[in-house]
């Protein structure tokens, strides 16, 4: 099992930046991917951004060239810098990760993002 630990919501501005993280409670081996989704009020849970073993990454339209995933495997933690937040970037962002062998991904417990106009 692994659990996974996100961190770094919060309220921000329009305009403004948040890092959230994103920690594995043990070494991961076997890393397919992992990736940061969310969900606002009475929509579906959406991919955000993703970064491959390979640390291939892909980001949806609504935020690429503002938002940045990346990976430090020696601390098994996956981040998600956001800039020039928007309020409609208002959601619980949640992480995802794949493993081999492993048919079912693990979540984390989410945290709250909220922009402010």
């Amino acid at each position: 099992q692994v659990q996974l630990v996100e961190s770094g919501g919060g309220l921000v501005q329009a305009g403004g930046s948040l890092r959230l993280s994103c920690a594995a409670s043990r070494i991961i081996v076997g890393v397919i991917a992992m990736g940061w989704y969310r969900q606002a009020p009475g929509r579906q849970r959406e991919l955000v951004a993703s970064i491959n073993s390979g640390g291939m990454t892909n980001y949806a339209d609504s935020v690429k060239g503002r938002f940045t995933i990346s990976r430090d495997n020696a601390k098994n933690t996956v981040y998600l810098q956001m800039n020039s937040l928007k309020p409609e970037d208002t959601a619980v962002y949640y992480c995802k990760l794949n493993l081999l062998k492993t048919p079912s991904p693990y979540w984390g417990q989410g945290t709250q993002v909220t922009v402010s106009s």
